[in-house]
């Protein structure tokens, strides 16, 4: 029969076992303790809540808050850069469509097939009746990836590891060997450089008053630091100071789509844009 043992106030259910005879003898009687049954004496304390977690309606006003400080956030990203995401996001639904895949599939194995689809894809979709065009440009399909990524974790929540588009670039880097080694050329090729000739053109069309001036010396400046809109958007007065040997300008660029630069204006030695 079994037994039961109480050991510092724990009970127990004991089971008889029979030991094997090492000298022909009948076995002895033991018993074991099965503590897969143990019951405790001492009372539990209550079951404390996860502070993490709310009641129903709490939940849902910090989901709602959630997806409010989303749309509050891309609102005031530059436009060029939300059209740009716009662009990389299409792309990939049409991508999913032709492959049947769902649009929060992003892993690394569907944007190594994105990059290949994306390798075949006009730079611009054609017109009705008009042919493809040059094929996508390696610095778009890089964007590309980046655009998808980034919306998939801001829009869609995603929780996606850090080097989950490295094998897709590996695989663009390897594209771009190869289509250097063959001389093909892709995209529609940096655009137009501005030109002092350019820029004379557009000082003549300017108002004589302070608006014109205005708008002359951002020219001006923007040429001279070579700087993207955004760098320029992003400069204040405090900004900008004179070279102490008199040498021109010394522009402080503290935002930047690459890095901070300090970047030197040298003064106007000819009356390049005279008014």
């Amino acid at each position: 029969m079994a037994a039961t043992a109480h050991v510092s106030g724990i009970q127990t259910a004991q089971t008889p076992v029979r030991k094997k005879p090492h000298d022909g003898h009948s076995g002895e009687i033991a018993t074991t303790a099965d503590l897969s049954v143990a019951t405790s004496s001492t009372p539990r304390p209550p079951a404390t809540r996860d502070p993490a977690r709310f009641d129903p309606a709490t939940e849902a006003r910090l989901i709602q808050l959630d997806h409010e400080a989303t749309a509050h956030v891309e609102k005031n990203r530059p436009e060029r850069t939300r059209t740009g995401y716009a662009a990389d996001w299409n792309a990939w639904l049409r991508f999913c469509a032709e492959e049947d895949l769902p649009p929060a599939a992003v892993r690394s194995g569907t944007l190594v097939a994105f990059v290949e689809w994306c390798w075949h894809q006009p730079a611009r979709p054609p017109k009705p009746g008009q042919q493809p065009g040059k094929l996508t440009a390696p610095s778009t399909i890089d964007r590309r990836l980046s655009g998808v990524v980034v919306t998939a974790r801001r829009q869609l929540k995603l929780q996606l590891a850090e080097d989950v588009a490295e094998e897709a670039r590996a695989l663009l880097k390897a594209k771009v060997k190869e289509m250097e080694k063959a001389g093909e050329t892709r995209g529609q090729g940096p655009a137009p450089a501005l030109l002092v000739r350019h820029m004379e053109k557009i000082a003549a069309t300017l108002p004589r008053n302070r608006f014109g001036i205005r708008d002359l010396s951002l020219m001006t400046l923007h040429f001279a630091i070579a700087g993207r809109e955004h760098e320029l958007a992003y400069l204040r007065v405090r900004d900008i100071a004179e070279d102490p040997e008199g040498r021109g300008l010394i522009v402080d660029v503290r935002v930047s789509k690459v890095a901070p630069v300090r970047s030197r204006s040298p003064s106007a030695r000819a009356p390049t844009c005279a008014r």
